[in-house]
């Protein structure tokens, strides 16, 4: 896995940067917490520009959360709810997820959009709330890019200070990495398998029959 990502980085440059932390941000098919770290040993090798790295990990990361801040914005918290009812089983964010993040939206407001870009469970489902609260998308993308500089600075830092020990870090990490993707993908096969979807008051299913 490290040999891997690092080379798919090498070969496609900033623009597999932006790629892979946009579709971190919506559908996690390599968390962040790899993708950086990973970045950061590339830049020390002198494959890649630290600015560059940082700038496009950044700007994959903001460009990731606008899907869903657009999606809440348009459809509003019932219709998405509905949506996330209806494809629970294959979306990242289910219909109480949805409840919780905008409850948290209200309780701490903007910042919640700041400092969600720097918790990882948090990091996709604070565009929601930001777009069902009609956040503008001149705020939005202010906070949440400060956020996610901070987060894709910290973790590109910590592979570039460890490149040094390159040798000696790619033993452990590969491991750790195949591992962490392992269980990533086992979770989200386990929720597809094991999906049950809420079950609806009497009233709530006959106003969808009349729809």
């Amino acid at each position: 896995m490290f040999e891997f990502i690092t080379g798919f980085l090498e070969k496609s440059g900033y623009l597999g940067v932006f790629a892979l932390m946009a579709l971190e941000n919506i559908f996690p098919p390599i968390p962040s917490e790899m993708i950086m770290p990973f970045a950061g040993f590339v830049v020390a090798r002198g494959e890649l520009n630290l600015v560059g790295v940082l700038l496009a990990g950044t700007a994959g990361s903001v460009a990731g959360a606008l899907p869903w801040y657009y999606a809440a914005k348009k459809y509003g918290c019932a219709r998405l709810k509905r949506l996330a009812e209806r494809h629970g089983r294959w979306l990242t964010i289910g219909a109480d997820e949805v409840d919780k993040a905008l409850d948290a939206f209200r309780r701490h407001g903007r910042k919640t959009v700041l400092f969600g870009r720097l918790v990882p469970a948090v990091r996709t489902l604070i565009s929601v709330p930001a777009g069902l609260a009609n956040m503008s998308l001149a705020q939005f993308l202010l906070y949440s890019g400060i956020g996610s500089l901070v987060w894709t600075g910290l973790l590109m830092a910590a592979g570039f200070l460890l490149e040094n020990k390159y040798t000696e870090v790619a033993k452990y990490v590969d491991p750790v990495s195949k591992l962490i993707f392992g269980l990533l993908l086992a979770v989200y096969l386990y929720r597809v398998a094991t999906y049950r979807a809420p079950e609806k008051a009497p009233s709530q299913a006959k106003e969808e029959e009349l729809r």
